[in-house]
């Protein structure tokens, strides 16, 4: 099964942005992001990974009139979360899934501290039945 857990960073967290943080806890960071991966691919479990743009560089993309694209810019003040990056993994069970998560949430902040940033896990469905 698939899944996809979600990296969110929220205000309530009080970390620091990332472009704050000493370059050696940045390095440390980044490599464990690379060595988390690094093991998905090794137990045949990576599927993919990214990290995401600020939310002041996102746009919201609606269809306006004859399907022309109305865009709309960011940031949204009003929101308190925002997704930093994503794991789409295939594993074994719901289980495996969150058992990856909580490694992941423990990836490394300023000082070395782990963030506990909270990861959603979510399962990427599949295509509906035939006979539907």
């Amino acid at each position: 099964m698939k899944y996809m857990l979600l990296m969110q960073f929220n205000e309530r967290s009080n970390l620091p942005p990332l472009t704050t943080w000493p370059p050696e806890d940045v390095t440390a960071h980044i490599a464990f992001m690379q060595e988390t991966n690094a093991k998905l691919v090794a137990a045949g479990e990576f599927v993919e990974a990214q990290g995401l743009a600020m939310p002041d560089q996102a746009r919201i993309v609606r269809a306006g009139d004859g399907g022309t694209p109305v865009v709309t810019d960011g940031p949204f003040p009003e929101t308190k979360e925002f997704l930093v990056g994503y794991w789409i993994v295939d594993c074994e069970s719901q289980e495996r899934a969150i058992e990856l998560a909580a490694s992941f949430s423990a990836a490394p902040g300023p000082g070395g501290r782990p963030l506990n940033m909270p990861i959603e896990v979510r399962q990427v469905m599949s295509a509906p039945a035939e006979e539907l």
